[in-house]
């Protein structure tokens, strides 16, 4: 069973003027689908995207990070870091210190609560990616992630 067509699931009439504008409508609808489907996920655990987003850095980091560097590393950019980590801090979530040297650069830590928390999320999350994208091979996904690749890359060069 072939799957639709963006054009025939948004009930285009019309095609897209150009395969370009195809690509990137397909991307942010799938992108779209993910992220409301993961979203869903981690409201089960009291997490936004962006807050597991943080957490998962930091753990994955092993250590106190400037809330700069942690900004940096997101998958989604957010404007304002220092809320995010505010509404972490206040669910006990993380933990902030002020660098001795620099009292303007503030260190972030993941608490234990948050890495219990992550520890329940872990399985779950690993599961929904399986059923999101596992139907695709192991070539399928390296193709996958090779053009996503090549297609942020673009990006970033326009931007510098």
């Amino acid at each position: 069973m072939t799957p639709l067509g963006l054009k025939d699931e948004l009930k285009k009439r019309d095609p897209f003027e150009s395969k370009e504008q195809e690509a990137i409508l397909n991307i942010l609808r799938t992108s779209d689908l993910f992220h409301n489907r993961l979203g869903r996920l981690l409201r089960e655990y009291g997490l936004t995207g962006s807050q597991y987003n943080v957490l998962r850095i930091l753990r994955g980091e092993g250590k106190p990070l400037p809330s700069l560097e942690i900004a940096g590393r997101l998958i989604q950019v957010v404007p304002a870091i220092t809320g995010l980590i505010d509404r972490l801090e206040k669910q006990d979530l993380v933990s902030r210190v002020r660098c001795e040297k620099d009292r303007r650069v503030v260190y972030v830590d993941i608490t234990d609560k948050a890495l219990a928390i992550l520890s329940k999320i872990d399985e779950p999350l690993m599961d929904m990616h399986k059923r999101l994208i596992g139907h695709l091979s192991q070539k399928e996904l390296q193709q996958l992630i090779g053009l996503l690749e090549k297609s942020r890359e673009a990006v970033t060069r326009e931007q510098e």
